[in-house]
């Protein structure tokens, strides 16, 4: 009677994986003959046609002769650059506020209450908005630039010092800490000697080029458009507060006899905190915060609302409005989301085993 039943119950997902097989197969060849009724080549060939606009930022040379290809690349560097200042910025204020929403201070405790339930009960749309329409397209003109420590603030974006000569030196030796951070013991001393040798040469290389606001402009320095600063801020503070909780509810599930054992021992409670209670709570932090870091990247693609260049603005939107390329278009531009995406997981999962080893 057992063996009837699981019998019935094989048949049974294997007639409906075959309708869901037929099902696609019919979508896929309907989808492919009407593509094949259009006046449109299917193909990538496009890529290498020059794209005939501007961008406003970008990190690779780039112009109207540029190819739909250079287009491509530039969206992309420019959604990972975007994702990466979010990620670290919106780590940074959510292990804060996180951390301060445990705080003996019921002041410091409110405020953070107070962030948290705030930024998690608002759209992302509407804080990104926010902050491009209500706070920064409302600053005043290059004229009456806000000033403080060689950081200017206007309305055409944000200008910081520029270190000119020695940049790629300094990328080097971040990347190097980082694995500095990440490897085993036994090569975390090259790894950091490596980054010490990059940032000191880099530093001997380097000369600082200041913004300086003349008349209606703003020269020398490096440029943050508006549209980025507010993008960033956006994603940093939306997701910092989801990562709060997360912070919180892992140091919580850390036994308190942990801190207070760390006390005995006659660490303070920063101490504690830092050695005895955050590496346990890291073990249940990870996996919930690589989701978070996921959604982040995902929702830059927001970007388009307010004409930042991303991949989807550049791509997905310029591109894909002047060639009619449509199913590459959204297939590449698929893609590259979904291996970000998977990429960043298969990241912190590794992170998340070594924790756990």
């Amino acid at each position: 009677m057992e063996e009837t039943g699981r019998a019935a119950r094989f048949w049974i997902q294997a007639a409906l994986l075959a309708a869901v097989a037929a099902l696609a197969g019919w979508l896929v060849f309907t989808a492919w003959t009407n593509i094949g009724r259009l006046p449109v080549h299917f193909g990538l060939g496009f890529l290498s046609e020059p794209a005939g606009f501007g961008v406003l930022q970008t990190l690779i040379p780039f112009d109207e002769k540029s190819t739909y290809g250079r287009a491509f690349m530039v969206g992309l560097l420019n959604t990972l650059l975007v994702a990466a200042i979010g990620i670290a910025l919106a780590t940074v204020i959510g292990f804060s506020v996180g951390v301060a929403r445990l705080a003996p201070n019921r002041l410091l405790r409110a405020v953070a209450a107070g962030y948290v339930e705030l930024f998690r009960n608002l759209p992302l749309l509407l804080i990104l908005f926010f902050f491009y329409f209500g706070v920064l397209r409302q600053l005043p003109p290059p004229r009456q630039s806000f000033e403080f420590g060689g950081v200017i603030l206007n309305n055409r974006g944000l200008f910081l010092p520029d270190p000119a000569g020695g940049g790629w030196l300094v990328l080097a030796a971040l990347a190097l800490l980082a694995a500095a951070l990440a490897l085993k013991s036994r090569w975390r001393i090259f790894a950091g000697v490596g980054a010490a040798i990059a940032l000191v040469s880099a530093l001997a290389m380097t000369h600082i080029v200041w913004p300086e606001a003349r008349g209606l402009s703003v020269s020398g320095g490096l440029r943050l458009i508006p549209e980025f600063v507010a993008l960033v801020a956006a994603l940093a503070i939306y997701t910092a507060a989801y990562i709060a909780e997360i912070v919180r509810a892992g140091i919580q599930s850390v036994a308190r006899g942990q801190g207070q054992a760390a006390a005995a021992l006659g660490l303070t409670g920063l101490q504690a905190m830092r050695f005895v209670v955050l590496p346990q709570a890291l073990r249940l932090v990870v996996p919930p915060l690589t989701s978070q870091y996921l959604n982040l990247t995902k929702n830059s693609s927001l970007a388009v609302a307010i004409a930042y260049p991303d991949l989807v603005s550049i791509f997905a939107g310029t591109t894909l409005a002047q060639t009619g390329q449509a199913v590459e278009i959204m297939a590449l531009t698929m893609g590259v989301y979904l291996t970000l995406s998977l990429a960043t997981a298969a990241l912190l999962n590794w992170q998340n085993a070594r924790v756990r080893a």
